[in-house]
């Protein structure tokens, strides 16, 4: 099995964090829906101000909200206004299966709203089997 990205918010600003909540990321379902994530999905979090990395699941906020919430115990590796990467990722089992995987990748303004929308794209070329390139949506 091959790991791979299929869905990615790239550089969304914590808006909070909540040590005594009971644990995930609290995320606008409206950035979720536009890339793909769902809720109790688990995510990888890279904290691009620390370095620190987590893995935990998704729960819905408030629509409309652009809130990003660290809780429970994720609540210590982030602080708001430090900018994080949120990935999801599937399991393949042969890499011919890259060439049908799309992953969608937003990009975010400093209030948290969606900048750009991208989209990876994995190709065969005449230069390589697996070349890659980043599309604007």
């Amino acid at each position: 099995m091959i790991q791979i990205l299929r869905a990615k918010l790239h550089g969304i600003t914590v808006t909070g964090a909540d040590l005594n909540y009971h644990g995930s990321i609290t995320l606008d379902p409206e950035h979720c829906k536009a890339a793909g994530i769902y809720p109790m999905e688990f995510v990888d979090i890279w904290n691009k101000s620390s370095g620190a990395r987590l893995s935990t699941y998704v729960i819905f906020g408030e629509a409309g909200s652009r809130c990003c919430i660290l809780n429970g115990a994720a609540a210590r590796t982030c602080q708001a206004g430090d900018q994080i990467i949120i990935a999801a990722s599937k399991f393949i089992q042969d890499p011919q299966e890259l060439y049908a995987v799309k992953p969608i990748v937003l990009t975010f303004n400093n209030d948290n709203s969606i900048d750009e929308t991208l989209q990876y794209d994995v190709f065969n070329s005449d230069a390589m089997e697996y070349d890659f390139r980043v599309v604007k949506g």
